[in-house]
């Protein structure tokens, strides 16, 4: 049974910093892809950034060049340096794999104030 494990949200002025850590176990987390998502109340939970098994990183167009995802596999846990937030990345923030083939954690509440 894998669980999905977030933390590291909370609430920043626009302009600040997060780094989100999501801890997997139960699983063979070094060997799968890894993603981050995030989801507003009402709309669909959308793709922010993905890592391979090799660290082959991919980011959705709105965080390029502010976010970052890294893994260690060792600790079987991947992480989202979040900076320059902006308000709309208010969100809660998920992790799992890029086909989504676990079940969801409790998530993580990003909010970013004006």
């Amino acid at each position: 049974q894998v669980q999905l494990v977030e933390s590291g949200g909370g609430l920043v002025q626009a302009g600040g910093s997060l780094r989100l850590s999501c801890v997997v176990s139960g699983s063979i987390f070094s060997i799968v892809a890894m993603n981050w998502y995030r989801q507003v109340p009402g709309e669909q939970r959308e793709s922010v950034a993905s890592i391979s098994r090799w660290g082959i990183t991919n980011y959705a167009h709105s965080v390029k060049g502010r976010f970052t995802i890294s893994r260690d596999n060792a600790k079987d846990t991947v992480y989202l340096q979040m900076n320059s937030l902006q308000p709309e990345d208010t969100a809660v923030y998920y992790c799992n794999t890029i086909n989504r083939d676990w079940d969801w954690g409790q998530g993580t509440q990003v909010t970013v104030s004006s």
